[in-house]
Formats: C-alpha cells, structure tokens, sequence
C-alpha cells in the first residue's frame, strides 16, 4: 500500500474547503494548517485531521511534510511560496501565483536557487479535456484559427461584500487575476504569446470589475470576456476546417466536442482538485522540480499579458 501524500495547508479559507474535500482520500492528507486567524485553522483542523499550527514554519518545517499548498489571497502568494521553498519544501501555488510579472520572476529565482519544486495550481491543465482540445489543435483538425471566444462571468458584485477577498484592491481583486486568467491562459496554451494585445476595462472602487481582452494572432484572433456584474461562461473556436466548443464551464470541463470535415469527436473527463492534486504529487515524487502541465514558461508568458492588460486599462494600483 502506497503511503498517502502528506500536505501542509497554508490557508483555511474557502478554496482551501473546496480542495480537501476533495483530496483527503486513500492518496493523500492534510497533515497541518497555518492561518492568519488561529480559530480559523483550528476549525479546518478538526474538519479535515491536521493539526492547527501557530506560525507558518510550524506547519511546514517537519520532516512528516511532502509538500505545501498555498490557497491564501494573491497578495500573500509570493511570501509564502519563498518561505516554503527556503525551507526546501515542494509547493503547489493557487492560481494566479503572482500579481504580475516581477513577483513571479522573483519566485522562480528562488526555486532555481533552491532547486525544489514548483507549480501553479492552475487546474484546467491538470485535466484531460483542456489537454485534449490542444491536441486537436495541433494536429491540425480545425485548421487555422480565424476567431474564438472565451468568457468567464460571475454576479460578484450584488453577490459579495466590498471586503471580500475579490473585490478588494489591497489583496489584488478584481475580474482579471481571477476571471480572466482563465480564458487568456486557455488560448495562450493553444496558440502562445500573441503578435498583439488589446484590452478595454471598467474599473470601479479600486478594481477591474470587467475587461474585453483581444488577443491578435496571424490568422484570427482570441476575445476573452471577464466580469463581475453577471453570470456567463462560454467557449468556442472556429478554424478554417472547422469549430471545438466546450459546453457549460470551460475552466473546469468534463466534456468537449471537434466537429471537422463531416467527422465529430469528443473529449471527456473529470477537471477536479484531485486530479491536480494527484499529478503534482506524482510529478515531486518522480523528483521533478517544474511541472509538465503548467511549465514556468506558460505561467510567466500568461502574467506578461494580464500586466499588459493592466497598463492599457489604467489599472496602476502596487502591491507591497
């Protein structure tokens, strides 16, 4: 019997719910958790079988730790990744992993430094379906793209507090790190680094409460769609020989369809946190130190473009 992978939690709230839910399993445990707020990490504590920790070097500096998951707000990303990794812990960083693009640099300076592993948790590459659709597109079944569109809207602003994590400027809200990075980084992995980059935004307290980023290359181009004001998420691309649409969630899809030259193909499987879980648990096991599903590359190329997103819509906030 294979021994379960152990965890060190560095957060309690709510994608930190939503991932041990699913992973505290035969493969894997949460073995402690470290929170701001000690009543917070108690709580998750005695929900999943850790043990609540006081300091963050408590949680993560013991020897029972494979690796570390990082589910905090963004602004708290950087700090956290760097410390695990000083102490030579393999670290799996929510999505975005940075704020921009000099954070990311400085993380992975410090991996290359350190020589341990690090990975986005970006999980609609971790799963099959997102990883099939490249395959299709490059083999070349629609031909050449001429456009597609992307969209990823939730009614955050009649749903949540001005407090909230996402729409509060001092921990980096707003629709782009967290809504918009979906589409972006979807056509980024199925047609790279754009020839150009076009994107108009409404910001509002602080934040972008939505954008429109067009995303230019030889033959078409890519509309990403994000916002905080109402619900709405699509996909579809159209190539030269014909469409892929992905029905319902594209970010975290079970299904998508290639309809080409009179022929229709699809793509099934699970998108879920176990499945990333499980991947990167592999990946640190195997001694991989950067993660095949989301190299650093993609995750610095991605981050250049929502920084170029930023600039062109006057969003100038700084993060200490």
């Amino acid at each position: 019997m294979n021994q379960k992978f152990r965890w060190a939690y560095i957060g309690s709230g709510s994608i930190c719910k939503t991932t041990a839910d699913e992973i505290v399993t035969e493969d894997h445990e949460i073995v402690t958790v470290y929170s701001r707020r000690f009543e917070s990490a108690e709580a998750f504590a005695l929900r999943y079988g850790a043990k609540p920790c006081e300091t963050f070097e408590e949680a993560v500096d013991r020897e029972d730790i494979d690796g570390v998951y990082i589910g905090t707000p963004h602004t708290s990303h950087k700090e956290y990744a760097i410390r695990a990794l000083r102490l030579k812990k393999p670290v799996l960083c929510e999505k975005p992993i940075g704020i921009n693009i000099s954070e990311v640099e400085e993380m992975i300076a410090v991996f290359r430094e350190e020589g341990v592993y690090l990975a986005e948790a970006m999980w609609t590459w971790y799963a099959p379906v997102a990883n099939e659709v490249r395959k299709w597109v490059q083999e070349g079944r629609i031909g050449d793209l001429k456009s597609a569109y992307g969209s990823f809207c939730i009614p955050g602003l009649s749903e949540k507090s001005r407090e909230d994590r996402l729409l509060n400027p001092a921990t980096a809200g707003g629709a782009l790190l967290d809504l918009c990075i979906y589409p972006i980084t979807y056509f980024y992995n199925l047609y790279g680094f754009p020839q150009e980059i076009r994107c108009v935004g409404e910001l509002a307290n602080g934040i972008d409460e939505e954008e429109k980023v067009t995303l230019r290359y030889p033959t078409g181009e890519c509309t990403c769609v994000s916002s905080l004001r109402y619900p709405e998420e699509k996909f579809e691309l159209i190539g030269e020989k014909g469409t892929i649409t992905i029905p319902g969630e594209f970010h975290g899809a079970s299904m998508a369809e290639c309809n080409c030259g009179g022929k229709s193909y699809r793509a099934e499987g699970a998108t879920d946190y176990k499945t990333e879980f499980t991947k990167v648990s592999e990946e640190i096991k195997a001694g991989k130190k950067e993660s095949d599903f989301v190299p650093f590359r993609h995750t610095l190329d991605c981050m250049k473009i929502m920084d170029e997103c930023r600039w062109q819509m006057g969003l100038t906030y700084e993060m200490e």
